[in-house]
């Protein structure tokens, strides 16, 4: 529901969206993270690189919702680890989301037990808000 959205505020926070999805082959089987993204730092330097699965949290539970995203981290990352990709994998959540679930201890404990990086971003004014790495 939010890929637009968060397409556009990577594009305005300066990132070229390198793959709408970003396809991961993994053996006879491929995942498909929502958004790969790609920032050159300088004229010099090799340029920092992202994954960006993209979550909507809508469903009637958040703890559900929860539980469906940490799959897909865990999942992708290990997927990214395997395959040694040079990016860094964000989960994109709208702002009252983080407000909301990931501000209770069940949401901190995701953030902190797998190393999450979030991407936080405002749906009305299609921007980021907050990077947590």
């Amino acid at each position: 529901m939010y890929h637009d959205t968060v397409r556009v505020a990577l594009e305005k926070d300066g990132w070229t969206i390198t793959n709408d999805p970003l396809m991961l082959p993994i053996g006879e089987q491929s995942v498909y993270v929502d958004l790969g993204a790609e920032k050159l730092l300088t004229a010099e330097k090799e340029g920092q690189k992202n994954a960006v699965e993209i979550k909507s949290f809508l469903s009637r539970s958040p703890v559900k919702d929860l539980e469906v995203a940490l799959g897909q981290y865990v999942l992708y990352k290990g997927v990214m680890t395997y395959r040694e990709e040079k990016r860094r994998l964000y989960l994109a959540i709208r702002d009252d989301v983080y407000l909301d679930i990931f501000s209770e201890p069940i949401g901190r404990i995701f953030i902190e037990n797998h190393q999450l990086s979030i991407i936080v971003f405002d749906p009305i004014t299609e921007e980021i808000v907050k990077w947590i790495n």
